[in-house]
Protein backbone atom coordinates (compact mmCIF):
# COMPACT_ATOMS: atom_id res chain seq x y z
CA UNK A 1 0.00 0.00 0.00
CA UNK A 2 1.61 3.63 -0.83
CA UNK A 3 2.30 5.88 1.87
CA UNK A 4 -1.00 7.28 4.24
CA UNK A 5 -0.36 10.93 2.65
CA UNK A 6 -0.49 9.82 -1.01
CA UNK A 7 -3.87 8.26 -0.26
CA UNK A 8 -5.62 11.25 -0.02
CA UNK A 9 -6.70 11.59 -3.45
CA UNK A 10 -7.71 7.69 -3.40
CA UNK A 11 -10.16 8.60 -0.44
CA UNK A 12 -11.22 11.51 -1.50
CA UNK A 13 -12.31 9.78 -4.59
CA UNK A 14 -14.18 7.35 -3.08
CA UNK A 15 -11.97 4.32 -4.91
CA UNK A 16 -10.29 2.52 -1.80
CA UNK A 17 -11.46 -1.01 -0.53
CA UNK A 18 -12.62 -1.61 2.61
CA UNK A 19 -9.54 -2.45 4.40
CA UNK A 20 -7.86 0.26 3.06
CA UNK A 21 -10.03 3.01 3.52
CA UNK A 22 -10.44 1.97 6.85
CA UNK A 23 -6.52 1.89 7.43
CA UNK A 24 -6.45 5.39 5.91
CA UNK A 25 -9.07 6.97 8.12
CA UNK A 26 -6.84 5.70 11.08
CA UNK A 27 -3.95 8.01 10.04
CA UNK A 28 -6.35 10.67 9.30
CA UNK A 29 -7.04 10.83 12.85
CA UNK A 30 -3.92 11.54 13.82
CA UNK A 31 -2.58 13.91 10.49
CA UNK A 32 -3.40 17.35 10.25
CA UNK A 33 -2.26 17.51 6.74
CA UNK A 34 -4.16 14.69 5.38
CA UNK A 35 -7.39 16.26 6.99
CA UNK A 36 -6.54 19.93 5.39
CA UNK A 37 -5.81 18.22 2.11
CA UNK A 38 -9.18 16.22 2.41
CA UNK A 39 -11.08 19.07 2.94
CA UNK A 40 -9.35 20.51 0.36
CA UNK A 41 -10.57 17.90 -2.46
CA UNK A 42 -14.08 17.83 -0.58
CA UNK A 43 -16.71 18.38 -3.70
CA UNK A 44 -15.13 15.69 -5.81
CA UNK A 45 -17.18 12.80 -4.73
CA UNK A 46 -20.57 14.33 -5.69
CA UNK A 47 -19.53 15.67 -8.94
CA UNK A 48 -17.80 12.06 -10.02
CA UNK A 49 -21.25 10.75 -8.32
CA UNK A 50 -23.74 12.60 -10.78
CA UNK A 51 -21.55 11.76 -13.95
CA UNK A 52 -21.89 8.07 -13.36
CA UNK A 53 -25.92 8.52 -13.00
CA UNK A 54 -25.38 9.50 -16.50
CA UNK A 55 -26.25 6.68 -18.95
CA UNK A 56 -24.25 5.09 -21.82
CA UNK A 57 -25.10 4.40 -25.46
CA UNK A 58 -24.96 1.71 -27.72
CA UNK A 59 -21.91 -1.07 -27.28
CA UNK A 60 -19.81 1.76 -25.51
CA UNK A 61 -19.42 1.56 -21.83
CA UNK A 62 -21.53 3.75 -19.92
CA UNK A 63 -19.66 6.92 -18.41
CA UNK A 64 -21.45 5.24 -14.62
CA UNK A 65 -19.38 1.54 -15.70
CA UNK A 66 -16.24 4.00 -16.68
CA UNK A 67 -16.01 5.60 -13.36
CA UNK A 68 -16.66 2.43 -11.28
CA UNK A 69 -13.76 1.05 -12.33
CA UNK A 70 -10.47 1.60 -10.24
CA UNK A 71 -8.60 5.27 -12.19
CA UNK A 72 -4.70 4.66 -12.75
CA UNK A 73 -2.63 6.11 -10.21
CA UNK A 74 -1.48 8.59 -13.14
CA UNK A 75 -5.39 9.49 -13.12
CA UNK A 76 -5.47 10.13 -9.73
CA UNK A 77 -2.89 12.30 -9.62
CA UNK A 78 -4.07 14.72 -12.32
CA UNK A 79 -7.55 15.06 -10.94
CA UNK A 80 -5.98 15.82 -7.34
CA UNK A 81 -3.22 18.14 -8.97
CA UNK A 82 -6.26 20.04 -10.70
CA UNK A 83 -8.16 20.43 -7.91
CA UNK A 84 -5.80 21.56 -5.71
CA UNK A 85 -4.50 23.93 -8.48
CA UNK A 86 -8.40 25.58 -7.96
CA UNK A 87 -7.73 25.72 -4.66
CA UNK A 88 -4.91 27.86 -4.88
CA UNK A 89 -6.63 30.28 -7.16
CA UNK A 90 -9.37 30.58 -5.11
CA UNK A 91 -7.49 31.44 -2.42
CA UNK A 92 -4.86 33.83 -4.28
CA UNK A 93 -8.53 35.66 -4.72
CA UNK A 94 -9.38 35.50 -1.26
CA UNK A 95 -5.89 36.79 -0.41
CA UNK A 96 -6.59 39.51 -2.81
CA UNK A 97 -10.36 40.46 -1.47
CA UNK A 98 -8.50 40.53 2.25
CA UNK A 99 -5.94 42.78 1.01
CA UNK A 100 -8.38 45.45 -0.55
CA UNK A 101 -10.73 45.20 2.61
CA UNK A 102 -7.61 45.91 5.15
CA UNK A 103 -6.86 49.32 2.62
CA UNK A 104 -10.77 50.01 3.54
CA UNK A 105 -9.77 50.16 7.17
CA UNK A 106 -7.26 51.82 7.13
CA UNK A 107 -9.54 54.55 5.02
CA UNK A 108 -12.70 54.36 7.10
CA UNK A 109 -11.99 56.03 10.47
CA UNK A 110 -11.51 59.16 8.14
CA UNK A 111 -14.94 58.72 6.20
CA UNK A 112 -18.34 60.71 6.88
CA UNK A 113 -20.79 59.52 8.40
CA UNK A 114 -23.94 60.63 7.34
CA UNK A 115 -26.93 59.85 10.20
CA UNK A 116 -30.64 60.63 8.47
CA UNK A 117 -32.83 61.77 11.11
CA UNK A 118 -35.93 60.45 9.69
CA UNK A 119 -37.61 64.06 9.32
CA UNK A 120 -37.93 65.98 6.07
CA UNK A 121 -35.79 68.46 7.79
CA UNK A 122 -32.55 66.22 7.41
CA UNK A 123 -29.61 65.04 9.64
CA UNK A 124 -26.24 65.92 10.04
CA UNK A 125 -22.79 64.84 9.13
CA UNK A 126 -20.52 63.53 12.08
CA UNK A 127 -16.87 64.07 10.79
CA UNK A 128 -14.91 64.88 13.68
CA UNK A 129 -12.25 62.51 12.31
CA UNK A 130 -11.71 63.36 8.77
CA UNK A 131 -11.76 67.18 10.23
CA UNK A 132 -9.21 66.86 12.61
CA UNK A 133 -6.89 64.83 10.04
CA UNK A 134 -7.91 67.18 7.94
CA UNK A 135 -6.90 70.17 10.25
CA UNK A 136 -3.33 68.50 10.75
CA UNK A 137 -2.41 68.43 7.40
CA UNK A 138 -0.08 70.73 5.94
CA UNK A 139 -0.32 69.85 2.45
CA UNK A 140 -3.69 71.05 1.13
CA UNK A 141 -4.75 72.57 -2.30
CA UNK A 142 -7.67 74.44 -2.66
CA UNK A 143 -10.32 75.68 -5.94
CA UNK A 144 -13.48 76.40 -6.92
CA UNK A 145 -15.54 75.24 -10.00
CA UNK A 146 -17.28 78.65 -11.84
CA UNK A 147 -19.78 76.34 -13.14
CA UNK A 148 -20.76 74.46 -10.29
CA UNK A 149 -19.75 76.85 -7.88
CA UNK A 150 -18.44 73.55 -5.79
CA UNK A 151 -15.42 74.33 -3.90
CA UNK A 152 -12.95 71.75 -2.60
CA UNK A 153 -9.44 71.51 -0.65
CA UNK A 154 -7.83 68.50 -0.48
CA UNK A 155 -5.14 67.81 2.48
CA UNK A 156 -2.69 64.53 1.26
CA UNK A 157 -0.19 62.77 3.50
CA UNK A 158 2.21 60.50 1.75
CA UNK A 159 2.26 56.73 3.44
CA UNK A 160 4.54 53.31 3.23
CA UNK A 161 1.51 52.20 1.32
CA UNK A 162 0.57 55.49 -1.03
CA UNK A 163 -1.18 58.62 -0.33
CA UNK A 164 -3.97 59.44 2.45
CA UNK A 165 -6.26 61.95 1.30
CA UNK A 166 -9.39 64.21 3.07
CA UNK A 167 -11.35 66.16 0.97
CA UNK A 168 -13.50 69.17 2.40
CA UNK A 169 -15.78 69.79 0.79
CA UNK A 170 -18.33 72.90 0.06
CA UNK A 171 -21.13 75.01 -1.57
CA UNK A 172 -22.80 71.40 -2.90
CA UNK A 173 -26.46 70.59 -2.70
CA UNK A 174 -28.32 67.32 -3.72
CA UNK A 175 -29.52 65.29 -3.79
CA UNK A 176 -26.36 63.33 -5.44
CA UNK A 177 -23.78 60.59 -5.06
CA UNK A 178 -20.29 61.76 -5.43
CA UNK A 179 -16.67 60.32 -5.34
CA UNK A 180 -13.54 61.27 -5.00
CA UNK A 181 -10.98 60.51 -8.28
CA UNK A 182 -7.48 60.93 -7.58
CA UNK A 183 -6.09 61.30 -11.56
CA UNK A 184 -2.22 59.99 -12.37
CA UNK A 185 0.08 61.35 -14.64
CA UNK A 186 -0.09 58.60 -16.83
CA UNK A 187 -4.04 59.50 -16.90
CA UNK A 188 -4.95 56.11 -14.62
CA UNK A 189 -7.97 57.23 -12.67
CA UNK A 190 -8.73 55.88 -9.13
CA UNK A 191 -11.62 56.32 -6.97
CA UNK A 192 -10.40 57.21 -3.41
CA UNK A 193 -14.63 57.28 -1.91
CA UNK A 194 -17.80 58.00 -2.35
CA UNK A 195 -21.17 59.67 -0.64
CA UNK A 196 -24.37 60.90 -0.97
CA UNK A 197 -24.99 64.54 -0.40
CA UNK A 198 -28.30 65.09 0.69
CA UNK A 199 -31.25 67.64 -0.35
CA UNK A 200 -30.16 70.06 2.12
CA UNK A 201 -26.71 69.93 0.48
CA UNK A 202 -23.29 70.71 2.53
CA UNK A 203 -21.30 74.19 3.15
CA UNK A 204 -23.47 76.27 1.86
CA UNK A 205 -23.27 80.08 2.93
CA UNK A 206 -26.60 81.08 3.24
CA UNK A 207 -28.16 77.98 4.34
CA UNK A 208 -31.18 78.30 7.10
CA UNK A 209 -29.82 75.49 8.94
CA UNK A 210 -26.62 74.58 11.02
CA UNK A 211 -26.58 71.28 8.86
CA UNK A 212 -26.35 72.32 5.33
CA UNK A 213 -23.65 75.27 6.37
CA UNK A 214 -21.05 72.74 8.06
CA UNK A 215 -18.77 71.36 5.00
CA UNK A 216 -18.30 67.66 4.36
CA UNK A 217 -15.19 66.23 5.93
CA UNK A 218 -14.67 62.77 3.83
CA UNK A 219 -11.38 60.51 3.54
CA UNK A 220 -9.87 58.39 0.97
CA UNK A 221 -7.02 56.51 0.13
CA UNK A 222 -4.60 55.65 -3.30
CA UNK A 223 -2.07 53.17 -4.12
CA UNK A 224 -0.42 56.16 -5.93
CA UNK A 225 2.36 58.35 -4.42
CA UNK A 226 1.45 62.39 -4.04
CA UNK A 227 3.95 62.43 -6.47
CA UNK A 228 2.31 60.10 -9.30
CA UNK A 229 -0.77 62.56 -8.44
CA UNK A 230 -2.03 64.98 -11.21
CA UNK A 231 -4.80 66.39 -9.72
CA UNK A 232 -8.06 65.23 -7.95
CA UNK A 233 -11.79 65.65 -9.10
CA UNK A 234 -14.92 65.41 -7.13
CA UNK A 235 -17.31 64.03 -9.93
CA UNK A 236 -21.07 62.78 -9.79
CA UNK A 237 -22.09 58.82 -10.55
CA UNK A 238 -23.49 59.87 -13.79
CA UNK A 239 -19.81 61.58 -14.54
CA UNK A 240 -20.63 65.38 -14.05
CA UNK A 241 -17.83 67.03 -13.15
CA UNK A 242 -18.59 69.38 -10.01
CA UNK A 243 -14.80 70.84 -9.30
CA UNK A 244 -10.98 69.97 -9.72
CA UNK A 245 -8.23 70.36 -7.59
CA UNK A 246 -4.72 70.48 -8.93
CA UNK A 247 -2.84 70.49 -12.28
Amino acid sequence: MPSEHETVGAYALGILDDAEATAFEAHLAGCEWCAQQLDELAGMEPMLAALADLPGSGSTPSIGDSLSAKPTPRLVERLVDEVADKRAQKRRRSFYMIAAAAALIIAGPLAAIAANSGGSGGGQVTASSAQTTFSAMSDKQSATDASSGASATIGTEQKDWGTQAVLELKNVKGPLKCSLVAVAKDGQRVTMSSWSVPNWGYGIPDAKTEESKKPLYIGGATAFKPNEIDHFEVVTFDGKKLVQVGA
